[in-house]
């Protein structure tokens, strides 16, 4: 006999204290777990938790992990700009090469155009299944900044009036961005955007954002290699 048969059976259930306490039978028992099993679900829509039974946001690892590189990459950008003279932000290797300001202001938009994308795409609909066209790992991607080429956003004219002002608008958007991913419950993984590196779900997304900066900070320490780096 199946055992959800056991449902439409009147058997009593009894213990040797029965006599001291009503009488159920597995059938009313079932109705009453139904009954509380309704009342549970009703609590959890009104206290906005249902969502949690099924929860669609990123895991404590993934949290910790961007979290972690979302900090450490704005420390490295923060400290290898630091006391640098007007030349020193303005020196070239060569020609071809940025400077440490242009690097800067290339960090600061990056970030600002990629997060832009990232809420764009988490106000369409869920398009889980373009998942299957992400080629990129998030391992892979917390090292795109030395394995993949990367989208040269356009620099508008005049974006920023000093270094020090692109810095601080940086600090500031990067502690929001911070704030963001440390308590989100938004389905970034199963929102995915169209980008220069193929498919990417949102929360890929915010990875790229650091390897970006992982990047210009690279690029930042090779300038200030170069031989003929001005001493102040």
């Amino acid at each position: 006999m199946k055992e959800e048969n056991l449902s439409y059976f009147s058997v009593p259930i009894r213990r040797p204290c029965d006599d001291f306490r009503p009488q159920f039978t597995i059938k009313t028992l079932d109705m009453r777990r139904s009954k509380y099993g309704y009342l549970l679900l009703a609590l959890l829509v009104i206290t906005g938790l249902a969502g949690t039974i099924t929860s669609t946001s990123i895991t404590s690892k993934e949290r910790k992990l961007v979290a972690n590189y979302l900090r450490d990459t704005k420390n490295n950008l923060l400290r290898s700009t630091t006391g640098l003279s007007k030349s020193q932000l303005n020196f070239k290797p060569t020609r071809d090469k940025y400077s440490i300001r242009e690097c800067i202001y290339h960090a600061v938009v990056s970030e600002k155009k990629l997060w832009d994308l990232m809420q764009c795409t988490l106000d369409q609909p869920a398009n889980p299944e373009k998942r299957l066209e992400t080629r990129w790992t998030d391992e892979q991607l917390l090292e795109a900044a030395d394995n993949c080429t990367r989208e040269e956003f356009e620099l508008k004219k005049n974006s920023f009036k000093t270094v020090e002002e692109a810095l601080e608008s940086f600090k500031i958007t990067r502690a929001e961005h911070f704030k963001y991913m440390k308590g989100t419950t938004e389905d970034l993984r199963n929102h995915v955007a169209q980008t220069s590196h193929g498919w990417l779900d949102c929360y890929q997304l915010c990875l790229l954002i650091s390897s970006y900066s992982k990047h210009y900070f690279q690029q930042i320490e090779e300038i200030k290699a170069a031989p003929n780096f001005p001493s102040r």
